[in-house]
């Protein structure tokens, strides 16, 4: 019987029934009491399916299910030298061209060469020339947060390893700022270092001088899956930009 001489007529483990007992219950039960309540008062919306930046690459699309997770950090290792990593950036260029879209390039070592690509697919290339790796965590922070570029791409490929002592903390906070936007992000290392990344894959391949010489050397680089976590995410489908 309540207090007031009145029967509570809500159930035993009804919201009122547990907003009335948290201030009797102890302090840690109090806190559970309270996430339970507010879980039930205020839930979270469910997860928006992931969609898809296809790049029309077919050894790409085809490995990670249908192209470039948005809302999403995808990490890209090269273990290898002359793994194809440059070309993979060329080829993604011609996509942003040829589907009329923005690509941001943030060049973490000022490695990028524009000369063999031509004016035209410039056009669609926004290229920020960095040093260091700060300089181009602090350039992906800035662009990430704009979420007007469907693609952005960070390399730190050439960047040595003592220059990328970047704090896990660093990555987390890329992830948050990129997961309310329809922008897929391209992290390029030379060995796994993203733990935010919900995507990571890896160029296997070591081309050498008659690789590149080939009309179809872009279709020969081999992309293997090393963990997805965008299932977390909800269904997937795919879209164009």
């Amino acid at each position: 019987m309540a207090p007031s001489g009145k029967i509570h007529d809500s159930p035993p483990n009804s919201a009122p029934r547990r907003a009335a007992r948290l201030g009797h219950s102890t302090p840690a039960g109090a806190i559970v009491d309270l996430r339970k309540l507010l879980a039930e008062r205020f839930p979270h919306p469910p997860f928006s399916a992931i969609t898809r930046l296809i790049t029309g690459l077919s050894f790409l699309d085809q490995a990670i299910g249908g192209g470039l997770p948005k809302g999403a950090i995808t990490e890209l290792t090269t273990p290898q030298i002359s793994a194809g990593s440059a070309s993979l950036i060329q080829a993604l260029l011609q996509t942003a061209n040829r589907d009329h879209f923005f690509l941001a390039l943030i060049d973490g070592r000022d490695s990028f060469d524009p000369q063999p690509l031509g004016n035209a697919l410039l056009r669609n290339l926004f290229w920020v020339r960095c040093t260091t790796a700060l300089k181009t965590i602090k350039a992906a922070d800035l662009l990430l947060r704009d979420g007007n570029f469907p693609l952005v791409i960070v390399d730190l490929v050439l960047n040595p390893p003592e220059d990328l002592k970047i704090p896990q903390t660093t990555w987390y906070r890329l992830q948050r700022l990129v997961e309310p936007t329809s922008t897929a992000c391209l992290v390029l290392t030379r060995c796994s270092m993203v733990s935010s990344a919900q995507l990571k894959i890896v160029l296997e391949n070591s081309w050498t001088l008659e690789t590149f010489q080939k009309a179809d050397a872009i279709s020969r680089l081999n992309i293997r899956v090393q963990r997805s976590h965008l299932h977390q995410f909800g269904n997937e489908r795919a879209e164009t930009n």
